[in-house]
């Protein structure tokens, strides 16, 4: 099939994939998950793009420690696969959903409470942080502490739809929790690779 989605004889084609852009959005307004139509420029959309760049970051950085050999890239897709479910939540806001779409976008305290039990197991295996640690250590480390800069900013973005009713609070609480896994996990990746981590000197006057 040619890039077109057309048939390599250059007739119409039955079984044409559906086209990537639908114009829904030229006007500068998309759709919610329960059907609202909202500026782009919506709180939520902005939630929702922090989120999308923070598995995008998520992947680099697996790809990354991946090429390294880490074992927690497994940890780290789970983690992406639970950032959809961050979208979906965020994509629904409450004042607008039905019952139906509560039940198919809750989220739960398990995820949480599973980022909490991976960071006590690799912060066990760290030395003790004396001083303020600079991104650095490594290609893996590094990009693991770029995900974690995004995180705190998805944070930020998702913060105000909870306090404001539309989104639960797990969302939040799994964002802020993700943020120090990726810090602990930015500073395992540097030790396990033998990798420097550059720490903060403060400049001379």
């Amino acid at each position: 099939r040619s890039p077109d989605g057309g048939s390599s004889g250059g007739g119409p084609s039955s079984d044409r994939a559906p086209k990537i852009y639908t114009r829904t959005g030229d006007a500068g307004f998309s759709s919610t998950f329960t059907g609202e139509r909202r500026p782009k420029g919506d709180r939520i959309f902005e939630a929702l793009g922090a989120t999308d760049e923070l598995s995008s970051a998520i992947g680099l950085a697996s790809e990354f420690s991946s090429e390294k050999g880490h074992t927690f890239v497994e940890q780290l897709h789970k983690v992406q696969c639970m950032l959809q479910d961050v979208g979906s939540n965020i994509a629904t806001p409450l004042s607008s959903a039905r019952e139906a779409h509560l039940k198919r976008t809750s989220f739960s305290e398990k995820p949480v409470l599973e980022l909490e039990r991976w960071i006590d197991s690799y912060s066990e295996q760290l030395p003790p942080l004396r001083a303020f640690i600079l991104p650095s250590g490594g290609k893996s480390s590094a990009a693991l502490h770029v995900s974690r800069a995004v995180c705190r900013r998805a944070e930020r973005c998702v913060v105000p739809l909870v306090q404001a009713g539309e989104a639960d609070p797990n969302v939040a609480k799994y964002l802020n929790r993700l943020s120090d896994y990726l810090f602990v996990l930015a500073r395992y990746a540097a030790m396990k690779e033998g990798k420097e981590e550059k720490i903060y000197v403060k400049p001379e006057p």
